[in-house]
C-alpha cells in the first residue's frame, strides 16, 4: 500500500473518531452542562480510552467548545445559503423549512447551545461577536437589497432573523413542552408540515408588501 493511501486511511480514521467523541460529548454536555460533565464519561460513551480521547482533545474546554462550533456550524448553514439571486419569498420558506428540520433531527445541539447562551457563552462569545456577526451583517445586507427590491416589507433585518432563530428553535429547545400540549413532535411527518406551513405563513405575512 503507497504512503499516499495509508495517510488518507489514517485521516479518515481519525476524522471517524473525532466525530464519534463530540458526538458522545454533545450527548453528555446537553444533560449536564460543562461543569457536569466529565472527560471519564464521554471515553466510556465513545468506548474509547480517556488518554485517548486527550490525544484528540486536549481538556474538556477545548472538547466543549469544538461541539459548541460543530452546532454553530449546523445551526447557520441554513443561513449561509441566502443568496441575493434568490427572491426573499423562497429564501425565507427554504430557511424555515431548513431550520425546523434541523431542529427535528439535532435536538441535542440546539438544548446545549441554549444552554451556553443562557450561561453568557463564556466559551463562545468571541466566536459570536466576530464569525455569527459578520455572517449576519453579510446576510442583512441581502435582506435589505429585497426589501429596495420590493420584494419584503420595510423591517430592520437584525429583528427578522431573531424571530426566524426564535421560531424554529423553539420546537428543539422546548420540545417537552410542545410535545405535552400537541401529542406530536417534528419527527411526526404530519406536525413537521402543519409546523411549517403556519411557520411560514404568519412570518410571511408580515414581511411581504402591501
Amino acid at each position: 500500500m503507497s504512503n499516499a493511501n495509508t495517510t488518507t486511511r489514517r485521516t479518515r480514521a481519525a476524522t471517524k473518531k473525532r466525530r464519534t467523541i463530540m458526538s458522545a460529548a454533545l450527548e453528555i454536555f446537553s444533560q449536564f452542562g460543562l461543569h457536569g460533565t466529565s472527560l471519564d464519561r464521554v471515553a466510556e460513551l465513545a468506548d474509547i480510552s480517556k488518554t485517548n480521547l486527550l490525544y484528540y482533545f486536549p481538556s474538556k474546554e477545548a472538547l466543549y467548545i469544538a461541539v459548541l462550533e460543530d452546532i454553530l456550524d449546523l445551526w447557520l448553514a441554513p443561513l449561509k445559503a441566502f443568496e441575493a439571486d434568490q427572491h426573499a419569498k423562497v429564501a425565507i420558506e427554504q430557511y424555515i423549512y431548513l431550520k425546523l428540520a434541523v431542529s427535528r433531527d439535532y435536538p441535542q445541539a440546539s438544548k446545549l447551545f441554549c444552554l451556553e447562551m443562557l450561561q453568557g457563552a463564556p466559551l463562545l462569545n468571541q466566536t459570536l461577536s466576530s464569525s455569527l456577526k459578520q455572517l449576519v451583517d453579510d446576510k442583512s445586507a441581502i435582506i435589505r437589497d429585497w426589501i429596495a427590491a420590493g420584494q419584503l416589507a420595510p423591517i430592520e433585518p437584525m429583528h427578522l432573523l431573531f424571530i426566524l432563530w426564535a421560531t424554529t428553535q423553539h420546537y428543539a429547545d422546548f420540545g417537552v413542552q410542545i410535545a405535552a400540549i400537541s401529542g406530536c413532535t417534528l419527527n411526526d411527518p404530519h406536525f413537521f408540515q402543519q409546523t411549517f406551513d403556519n411557520l411560514q405563513r404568519i412570518i410571511l405575512q408580515g414581511l411581504l408588501p402591501d
